[in-house]
């Protein structure tokens, strides 16, 4: 296990995933800073936020119901990208970008679980 969280790949494209995701949605309508741009930014901020609480903790099990509350978040944010890409907030390019990373640190996020459960 690693020493710190910062020294675990899936916070770190976890935090690279939250900052694309405050960019992208600078460009939201603004009547949505309050809907689901707000909801998209919570939930970005609550995968890395979730794994660094989780390794901080004392115990597996302690660290694995963190890693299950970062899997939320994640799949969360999964929905809002699709929604926003379909109300066109979200242009495709950018789009696969964040879902593919979302992705990946799914994956990731389930791995880390399996390993530690």
């Amino acid at each position: 296990m690693a020493n710190t969280h910062k020294e675990l790949v899936v916070w770190q494209k976890s935090m690279h995933l939250a900052r694309l995701v405050y960019r992208y949605t600078t460009s939201f309508p603004k009547e949505e800073l309050y809907g689901i741009t707000s909801q998209m930014r919570r939930a970005v901020v609550s995968i890395p936020s979730n794994i660094a609480e989780g390794h901080g903790r004392s115990s597996k099990k302690e660290l694995v119901h963190f890693l299950f509350v970062s899997l939320g978040s994640a799949s969360e944010l999964e929905t809002q990208l699709i929604l926003s890409q379909q109300l066109g907030f979200l242009p495709q390019e950018q789009f696969d970008e964040l879902n593919n990373l979302n992705n990946e640190v799914l994956k990731m996020l389930s791995a880390l679980i399996r390993t530690n459960n």
